[in-house]
């Protein structure tokens, strides 16, 4: 299989599950904003985490859409995964309290299961980035 078609895939996957996470966010706004109110990290920002969350994951799914910036998607996948894989490490091992703000089929997962979610789809951004190769002008 040709590293472009992986890439493809990999950036596939990353947008299925960054658009997801955003429309399950937004349409369990209240209830997402709620959890976020509890979090011992977060509870001073939970309103403009709330919107700004999902609205970050939505502008990823669009730079992996198209090729010109599916680079730049797949760093800001990392990023994204990278911040919500620590958090939930975070809330792991320092907080007392772990709210449950995921949705859907998410939020059937206990927090060391989605811990490693997380962390695949970490990985499977770093291969995303590391199997890249920009389009041949040209071609």
């Amino acid at each position: 299989m040709k590293k472009e078609h992986l890439v493809s895939i990999i950036a596939s996957l990353l947008l299925l599950l960054l658009a997801y996470a955003a429309l399950s966010k937004y349409r369990e706004y209240d209830d997402f904003r709620f959890q976020l109110s509890k979090s011992p990290f977060i509870s001073p920002f939970a309103a403009l985490t709330a919107w700004t969350l999902p609205a970050g994951e939505l502008l990823v799914c669009l730079t992996l859409l198209f090729r010109r910036t599916r680079l730049l998607g797949l760093f800001a996948s990392l990023f994204l995964l990278s911040l919500f894989t620590a958090y939930i490490w975070s809330m792991l091992h320092l907080s007392y309290y772990i709210p449950c703000s995921c949705g859907g089929i998410l939020a059937g997962m206990d927090w060391s299961t989605h811990l490693y979610f997380n962390l695949g789809f970490v990985f499977l951004s770093i291969a995303g980035i590391l199997l890249y190769r920009p389009a041949t002008p040209g071609l």
